[in-house]
């Protein structure tokens, strides 16, 4: 059965808290698209684990978890979604056919503003954030593989951006097992958040 969704840009608001990760050589999965490379850091991959709330008035209302690699596109810094789950078939659908977004379905608890959890996946739960008080510019792309092509899709807004300290709990046995027991370099939060995701009517 088709599903509908908006057409792009989406107007994403809600927040995210996003773990930080250097993972040795061969420990990380590959980028989403075999033409760009892994940015590394002291010969270590960045990798990114992240729980996504889109909140009202987004088009669409949803809980994701994803996992992420800065790459190089050339010599231009990009953003690899390598894993990313969903609790919407429209978002689903949508990330897949206009941006080349690999969604899956995966059901999801929330039970606090600061608890989450995937089920099978992953779960976090945050002990102390901190917040600027102030909202700062987030540009940039992300870079994904639709059938051997390179898609390169705008990510643009403003978000209130902090430091948290808290649990990150990776099911060994599950799509992100590789990040399973390992510690992350830092947790930061993006709260407050408005996205323009995807490109305009104009192509911009």
């Amino acid at each position: 059965m088709d599903v509908s969704y908006p057409p792009e840009p989406w107007d994403l608001h809600g927040h995210a808290h996003v773990g930080v990760w250097l993972l040795p050589k061969g420990v990380a999965p590959p980028p989403h698209h075999a033409g760009t490379r892994p940015i590394r850091l002291l010969g270590r991959t960045i990798v990114a684990a992240a729980f996504f709330r889109y909140d009202e008035p987004s088009p669409l209302t949803y809980d994701e978890i994803m996992a992420t690699q800065l790459v190089l596109d050339g010599w231009r810094p990009r953003v690899s979604i390598t894993h990313i789950w969903v609790d919407s078939p429209a978002s689903m659908a949508g990330g897949r056919d206009l941006w080349a977004i690999p969604k899956d379905l995966a059901e999801f608890t929330r039970t606090t503003d600061v608890s989450y959890d995937a089920h099978g996946i992953g779960s976090l739960t945050l002990r102390r954030v901190r917040r600027l008080p102030f909202r700062l510019p987030l540009a940039f792309r992300i870079a994904q593989d639709r059938d051997g092509r390179l898609v390169t899709s705008p990510v643009r807004g403003t978000a209130r951006l902090g430091v948290a300290t808290g649990a990150w709990a990776l099911a060994a046995d599950g799509p992100l097992g590789f990040l399973a027991g390992r510690r992350p370099l830092a947790t930061l939060t993006v709260a407050q958040f408005r996205l323009f995701f995807g490109r305009s009517a104009g192509g911009r």
